[in-house]
């Protein structure tokens, strides 16, 4: 009897401990911010991956007007810009941090020779692109052996490129093929390939988009063969197909609005999924998070719906290094706003919201 006892025991204890969920582990989360508030700088925050809570916020690093954070890809370096136009006579600069953990020491920051940098990247070969909004134009840094900036960047000047429109570059980002960039004011994404040491035009120079489209963000989908750009002006998402030659041609437009809002909007992040089955918006204005999903062929988007950020003025937003979790950094309303992320079918339950002065990037490090 005993025996039968103990067994019974045994097994009702195995049983418990393969139903046990598997515990996720917690996560460090930078917010890059605006400094003209109650914001100092940089933060950090404790992020569960269990529960999608919030904790420990800490200030990192003083810093004026960090609004756009890159992680290196060995997460040994972070970088921020410093979106002023005096941070000395040319215009705005970028800093480069050693990272141990969650504690970020500095290294050394740089002038961009451009005003208003508002997005930092980092290729996997020791460079660092910025680029400059209102000095309408973007800096190539070679990056030292410990990741701090090296001098002489390479200026790379849009303005020349049409007497027209006024050159706003947006985001440079590298991808497989060199260096790509959106410009929302000259309504184009330029692309530049490295050639003995330095970046020059592609054989693709351009990237052209509708008058007063404005792109501003984009990311690259099925290993590079998709490129989705986010139009900050006329509140649309552009769907490009790489044919053979290595070109992009545009094969689909879709608007980011729904169709009974009447409001002005401003378009401005978008990420896709992990598994790259869904793509998000953010809508500036609608105020939303809106939701596509991806075609596994096409890698064209189809509506799945649009979920409110509980906040004003969504801007950067991120996904947790899990994906069930989408974060949103409401600038105007100073909070950031967890989501739940269903993985099937895509769609944003709204779980908790925490005070945060001025957010405008979200960076999770894993």
């Amino acid at each position: 009897m005993k025996k039968i006892i103990l067994a019974g025991m045994v097994a009702v204890l195995a049983i418990a401990c393969a139903e046990k969920p598997q515990e996720k582990p917690m996560y460090t989360l930078f917010v890059g911010t605006y400094t003209d508030g109650d914001s100092e700088g940089i933060y950090t925050y404790t992020f569960d991956a269990n529960t999608g809570e919030l904790s420990n916020q800490k200030l990192a690093a003083k810093l004026t007007n960090p609004s756009y954070l890159a992680l290196s890809k060995d997460k040994k370096n972070l970088y921020a810009v410093q979106e002023t136009a005096n941070f000395d006579s040319l215009g705005g600069g970028v800093t480069a941090f050693s990272l141990n953990k969650d504690v970020l020491e500095l290294q050394n920051s740089m002038g961009t020779q451009g005003a208003h940098p508002c997005h930092v990247s980092v290729s996997g070969d020791g460079h660092l692109a910025v680029a400059n909004y209102t000095g309408g134009n973007l800096s190539v840094f070679a990056l030292n052996e410990d990741g701090s900036l090296a001098d002489n960047p390479q200026v790379i000047d849009h303005k020349p490129l049409d007497t027209v429109k006024t050159s706003h570059a947006h985001m440079a980002q590298f991808d497989a093929y060199g260096l790509m960039v959106t410009d929302l004011g000259l309504d184009a994404i330029k692309r530049y390939v490295k050639k003995e040491g330095t970046f020059v035009p592609a054989e693709q120079p351009s990237i052209p988009f509708a008058d007063g489209a404005g792109p501003r963000h984009f990311t690259l989908g099925g290993n590079g063969k998709t490129l989705y750009v986010i139009n900050e002006l006329n509140s649309t998402i552009s769907v490009f197909e790489r044919v053979e030659n290595g070109n992009y041609q545009e094969v689909q437009v879709v608007p980011t609005l729904d169709k009974d809002y009447q409001g002005k909007n401003a378009c401005a992040d978008l990420h896709l999924s992990p598994d790259g089955r869904f793509l998000y918006g953010s809508n500036r204005g609608e105020n939303t998070i809106v939701i596509f999903a991806v075609d596994g062929e096409s890698g064209q988007l189809e509506l799945v719906g649009r979920e409110s950020v509980h906040g004003d003025w969504p801007r950067n937003f991120s996904m947790d290094p899990t994906g069930e979790f989408l974060l949103v950094a409401n600038k105007k309303t100073s909070n950031i706003t967890v989501f739940k992320r269903n993985k099937e079918n895509g769609t944003l339950t709204f779980l908790n919201e925490i005070s945060h002065p001025n957010p405008v990037c979200l960076v999770f490090v894993d």
